[in-house]
């Protein structure tokens, strides 16, 4: 199942910002430490959400369908959550990351969780904290569905 994935998000982003967002990332990873890149992108991620502020939801399935549509607007694929017994998991799939080059794929996930953290954040997530769960594997590659696992649970934002 990763060859139609890889293919269907390489066609996805656009061939005019390939390699200047590759190029961005090798220039990042030489100037900045890994731990520093993804506080930096958490941060983008932050500031992406504030610009684009969810509407109140009522249960899970209207915050998926509110997620959905900022992500449909931004053309970055879409997200499933699902109420775990200690904590929601948030599964984005077929986020462009590749687009940086896939050493960046250990740092551009931040993003995400950035923009996650805000929006559950400011619907009253107080005291909770999104993390991703799980990173790439070896040779730097998510799953076959192209899925980043975040979870929201208790901790410190």
């Amino acid at each position: 199942m990763a060859a139609p994935f890889d293919y269907l998000l390489d066609r996805h982003t656009s061939r005019q910002w390939r390699g200047l967002l590759s190029a961005l990332a090798d220039e990042f990873e030489a100037q900045i430490g890994g731990a520093e890149l993804r506080q930096l992108m958490h941060r983008v991620g932050s500031r992406f959400a504030d610009a684009s502020p969810l509407p109140p939801c009522a249960s899970t399935a209207e915050l998926a369908d509110a997620l959905n549509a900022r992500w449909q607007e931004a053309d970055w694929g879409f997200v499933e959550l699902s109420d775990e017994r200690d904590h929601l998991s948030i599964v984005h799939y077929c986020a462009p990351l590749r687009a940086f080059g896939q050493s960046a794929l250990a740092w551009t996930p931040a993003f995400l969780e950035g923009a996650y953290q805000h929006w559950l954040a400011a619907l009253g997530a107080n005291g909770l904290a999104v993390r991703q769960h799980g990173q790439a594997n070896a040779s730097g590659e998510f799953d076959d569905g192209a899925a980043i696992e975040f979870r929201l649970a208790r901790g410190a934002a």
